[in-house]
């Protein structure tokens, strides 16, 4: 076939049959999905409820707090319901030292489902407790400025790409979090919604080209590499999964869940994050270098490209460890103050645990910049150099 004509995974069997892998994986994805889907019978906390209402301050006191503990900063504040059945009153509530709070602030309380009038040490108990600041308010200008500023810098790919980050946390909330919740084998859900995260963001921020292609299979097979390190090194170093309150808390709540499974399923979700960016930036040297010259060969794409990589690696892998070194900053705190040794403090679940991420997805960066680069090389020389375009939403080229 005339390489300038036609699909351009037509161009050679090679490319026909990574598109046929890359279409039985994501076939596999789907009926997997169905299997695992939750059936929304998971386990609750005890109905014990975390709703929380709004309430706007309108008075701080130093001092004066119901359980006279004034030397620890406690303040008595007063603040006015804007949420919930009991808009519009006053109530009073106790709030230690550690929280800057203010008059106008606007604050969340938790019902303390106290009868009214009920009294605590001969005390009327407070009908409310300080639970957190609202910062939704917040959160939702700082995510605006971040998705006008996307689309300003990469416009219709900008766009796409901010689609696909939706779909990637509804993946997150609608699938493996409540697929978890609800008893199925964590690895497995993870493994699954990461490569459905996978396939939507890669193929819809960058189309069905050769260079989406490449990136989708060599990240699949890196995930799947990470997963096996992974059980591995937590078998081998006794990671329990329980260096956690969050993990005590999952247990404490009757769930099925598997704490060293869900361990694992974090490892490959924090993976994917920085495997399809190392990947795609792989895949799109090669796709350069052979517009740049239709030359060179397989070899030649694969060595040039992988210099990219083995800069890249290092940048990524430094990234990598310093997000978990500061994950793991407030417990390496705790043992400085108790004077525990550095092997001492190495030892402990809560930051072993870390190290193994650390590690285990550091391998599976590395693993993926061959795998995505000779992949890619291999598609790159078999279609025509205008196949190879930066713009993969264009499959047909004449």
């Amino acid at each position: 076939m005339d390489p300038s004509r036609g699909p351009w995974f037509l161009h050679s069997r090679f490319a026909a049959a990574s598109i046929a892998v890359l279409g039985v994986l994501a076939v596999a994805v789907v009926v997997a999905m169905a299997a695992l889907w939750p059936s929304g019978d998971g386990p609750s906390a005890g109905g014990a409820s975390l709703d929380t209402e709004q309430a706007r301050v309108v008075s701080v006191r130093e001092g004066g707090c119901r359980a006279g503990i004034e030397a620890t900063g406690c303040r008595r504040v007063r603040a006015v319901l804007e949420t919930g059945i009991d808009v519009g009153v006053e109530t009073g509530m106790d709030i230690g030292a550690g929280f800057d709070i203010d008059v106008g602030d606007t604050i969340r309380v938790v019902d303390n489902g106290l009868a009214p009038g009920a009294t605590v040490g001969g005390q009327e108990a407070d009908a409310y407790s300080f639970a957190d600041f609202e910062r939704r308010g917040s959160l939702v200008w700082l995510t605006a400025a971040f998705a006008f500023l996307v689309a300003l810098a990469a416009r219709w790919r900008g766009l796409l790409a901010l689609a696909g980050l939706g779909l990637s946390l509804a993946v997150i909330v609608m699938f493996i979090v409540p697929a978890i919740l609800d008893g199925r084998d964590a690895v497995a859900v993870a493994l699954v919604g990461s490569l459905a995260i996978l396939l939507v963001t890669l193929l819809l921020t960058h189309g069905v080209g050769p260079k989406a292609v490449a990136a989708a299979l060599g990240t699949a097979v890196a995930l799947l590499l990470t997963l096996l390190l992974g059980r591995f090194a937590t078998a081998a170093a006794n990671i329990t999964g329980f260096g956690s309150d969050e993990a005590a808390y999952l247990q404490a709540s009757g769930s099925d869940v598997s704490i060293r499974g869900l361990l694992l399923a974090g490892m490959v979700i924090a993976a994917l994050g920085v495997l399809d960016d190392l990947t795609i930036t792989q895949a799109s040297a090669v796709m350069a270098l052979r517009r740049a010259n239709p030359a060179y060969g397989v070899r030649t794409l694969f060595r040039e490209a992988l210099r990219v990589g083995r800069d890249h690696v290092v940048a990524v892998v430094n990234t990598l460890v310093l997000a978990y070194a500061g994950a793991s900053l407030p417990v390496l705190l705790v043992f400085a103050l108790a004077d525990t040794s550095f092997s001492d403090a190495l030892n402990t679940e809560a930051v072993a645990a870390e190290v193994v991420a650390t590690m285990v997805g550091s391998i599976g960066l590395i693993a993926a910049v061959p795998l995505a680069t000779g992949i890619a090389a291999a598609l790159a020389v078999r279609v025509a150099p205008e196949a190879a375009s930066g713009d993969d939403h264009h499959g047909h080229h004449h």
